[in-house]
């Protein structure tokens, strides 16, 4: 009887605990009713276009008018004069709504068992009522493409709009297979002791793994009706076919460069993510068209005998030898810092219209969804919001409207609560 009453009440604290926590998470806002203008401010297209004066009109979900200032307007108007309107930010290689709390297993849900997991699909896992996303969107990320994160395959990526009551809501496309690229050398030690960096004497093994898994899920997918089904080969598809894009995880030169010649024998173009040493072989990147996803720009470099600005400065040597590439930090929480990322970017030699959109029109090339989203033009998304200073620095960074398909959502999260109860308590203007 005891034992009964002791696990009723571990369900009830359970469900208390589930229900305060849903309480935390804005509620999804409703689709768009009336059209919405945006009169007055000054436009960053995403592609590198600025309107200093600008009207914006969106409808449905879609934007239907981005053009200069003008008297034609539509619906309920928005005077944003002397505000900065911006296309959502895109975070890719992000673990948002996969991982609740770090230090706590049970609420990461980002790692598969197994090597090969490639029929593994991000999107079923993601949880809509994370605490963590408001927070993330209040500093514009509007859109991320959530990742699994181990194995030798990890498994398949979605892209998701993050306002929704579920995932299948949430879910825009499974956009790529994620691929870690066995390291020619291997860290021994952990994080809080020194270590030091031997070579990986199985790296031969594991590369040789990887390729018969792709060579043999290649001929399974060029079968019209295959048997016996297999779902690991047959996930495999879309990145054959060139629907879906292969993700691969490699920081040096020497992995990289394995890395595209394995993928020019199979007929592939990867992208490449962390990719450290980019910086060391842009003009070859270029030439074969391959695009990149830096990891952490605000991180010391990888050699410690590199300048230590070097991850500041990468950005600028991609974008003069015309990589398609952009900028991510992995992770979830940390993913609110995306916008500085790319400020840090502009201080060391881009533009700051070539930093946004490391963050805007970049990803959405590379995730193949330029049409729908990464830039404010007609046609697409109506995903943008509206802030009062610079999105890329954090001085003057202050979010007042953000919209995801036209809906206008909520910019209230637990951080900003906490901090409004306790500038109540102590005071503090």
């Amino acid at each position: 009887m005891k034992r009964i009453k002791i696990i009723g009440l571990v369900i009830i604290m359970t469900a208390a605990f589930k229900f305060v926590n849903a309480q935390d998470v804005p509620m999804p806002a409703p689709a768009q009713k009336e059209a919405i203008t945006l009169q007055g401010g000054r436009l960053h297209v995403g592609n590198g276009l600025v309107i200093e004066k600008s009207t914006i009109i969106f409808e449905s979900g879609k934007i239907i008018g981005a053009s200069n200032f003008n008297s034609n307007t539509k619906g309920r108007v928005i005077d944003v004069s002397g505000k900065d309107i911006y296309p959502g930010l895109i975070a890719t290689s992000s673990e948002l709504g996969l991982v609740e709390i770090e230090a706590v297993r049970s609420t990461r849900d980002v790692n598969e068992v197994g090597l090969i997991n490639s029929n593994v699909r991000a999107s079923i896992a993601y949880n809509t009522d994370s605490r963590t996303t408001p927070t993330v969107r209040f500093n514009g990320v509007l859109t991320s493409q959530v990742t699994p994160n181990s194995g030798r395959i990890s498994g398949t990526s979605s892209v998701m709009q993050m306002d929704a009551w579920n995932w299948e809501d949430a879910l825009m496309k499974d956009d790529g297979v994620w691929i870690d690229f066995p390291n020619l050398f291997s860290y021994t030690g952990w994080w809080a002791e020194p270590g030091s960096f031997e070579k990986n004497k199985e790296y031969d093994n594991q590369l040789n793994e990887l390729k018969s898994f792709l060579l043999e899920s290649k001929a399974y997918c060029e079968k019209k009706d295959p048997l016996p089904i297999n779902l690991k080969y047959g996930a495999m598809r879309g990145v054959f076919s060139g629907a879906m894009n292969l993700y691969i995880r490699a920081g040096g030169i020497k992995e990289m460069k394995s890395a595209i010649s394995m993928c020019e024998e199979l007929g592939i173009k990867p992208v490449l993510v962390g990719a450290d040493d980019a910086y060391l072989m842009a003009d070859e990147l270029a030439s074969k068209k391959i695009s990149v996803i830096l990891d952490k720009c605000h991180s010391l470099p990888s050699r410690t005998d590199d300048d230590i600005q070097q991850n500041y400065k990468t950005p600028t040597i991609l974008q003069k030898a015309g990589v398609l590439f952009c900028i991510s930090i992995s992770g979830s929480w940390q993913t609110r810092n995306l916008a500085f990322e790319a400020g840090t970017a502009a201080a060391f030699g881009l533009t700051k219209e070539e930093a946004l959109a490391t963050i805007t029109s970049n990803p959405a090339k590379i995730l193949k969804m330029d049409n729908k989203i990464g830039t404010i033009e007609i046609g697409k998304n109506a995903t943008l919001l509206v802030c009062e200073g610079d999105i890329m620095d954090m001085r003057t960074n202050k979010i007042e409207f953000a919209f995801i398909e036209g809906r206008e959502i909520s910019l209230g999260n637990k951080q900003l609560d906490l901090f409004h109860k306790f500038a109540a308590k102590y005071e503090i203007k």
